[in-house]
């Protein structure tokens, strides 16, 4: 007599990578590290040769948006650890081997990045005295774009991580404020809980367009999400108000 097939699931290969506790792993770093086992955009990223799942992030935007065009001269806050640059280059034709205006790519972070061909990494603090100069000076102009997918260390208490993320984004945006040339765009990531309202507001009051987004490439339990503020307004939006 022919058997009935299983389709209770029993039996079935459990295909999920599981991670054992080995002697001084805690718990939560055991289920982050079974969590990065199982991710598909960890696995995509290994396979196309990114550094992070956090390129898909703003491939997903640029795809939506198009900001990230031939020619563009592009700032990069936080770039470490050069997955955004490694979608950037070949977007902006970085290389000058695409079709296209040849564009400029400038990465900054507290510390040493693996070089990204076609892209410029600078160790440098953001928000150090003249680093908007200095900006300009390595794009040879101002910025078409500047991005930032920075976060503050985890402090495990989750209004305490968002305060921190909305005060990076805010001293991200200043910069932007000082670097971009009108019509320029700025995108950076955020955690929804209430304190961005005020960037939020300026946001809209120096740009035409801004957008909020969770791109499919961030984790369906993350409170994370991406502003995406297009035309910028400029210098003479601050001289009208004066």
């Amino acid at each position: 007599m022919a058997k009935t097939p299983n389709t209770s699931g029993r039996g079935r290969r459990d295909l999920r990578v599981r991670v054992k506790t080995a002697r001084g792993r805690t718990m939560s770093s055991k289920l982050w590290l079974e969590r990065q086992l199982n991710d598909p955009y960890v696995q995509r990223a290994r396979a196309e040769g990114f550094r992070g799942r956090a390129a898909f992030k703003i491939m997903e935007l640029d795809d939506r948006f198009g900001f990230l065009k031939p020619g563009a001269r592009v700032v990069d806050l936080g770039c470490a650890p050069g997955g955004w640059l490694q979608v950037a280059v070949p977007r902006i034709n970085a290389l000058g081997t695409g079709k296209g205006p040849q564009g400029r790519i400038v990465g900054l972070d507290l510390q040493e990045v693996e070089p990204v061909p076609g892209a410029e990494i600078h160790v440098l603090d953001f928000l150090s005295e003249g680093a908007d100069e200095q900006v300009k000076a390595w794009l040879d102009g101002p910025a078409d774009v500047v991005m930032s997918d920075m976060a503050a260390a985890s402090s495990g208490h989750r209004q305490t991580d968002h305060l921190r993320i909305v005060a990076l984004c805010e001293a991200a945006a200043e910069l932007a404020f000082d670097v971009l040339r009108p019509g320029g765009t700025f995108v950076a990531k955020v955690l929804a809980g209430g304190a961005e309202q005020g960037l939020q507001a300026e946001l809209k009051r120096r740009f035409s367009k801004v957008a909020n987004v969770k791109p499919g490439a961030s984790r369906a339990d993350s409170a994370e999400k991406f502003v995406v503020a297009q035309g910028f307004r400029g210098a003479a939006d601050d001289e009208a108000d004066d």
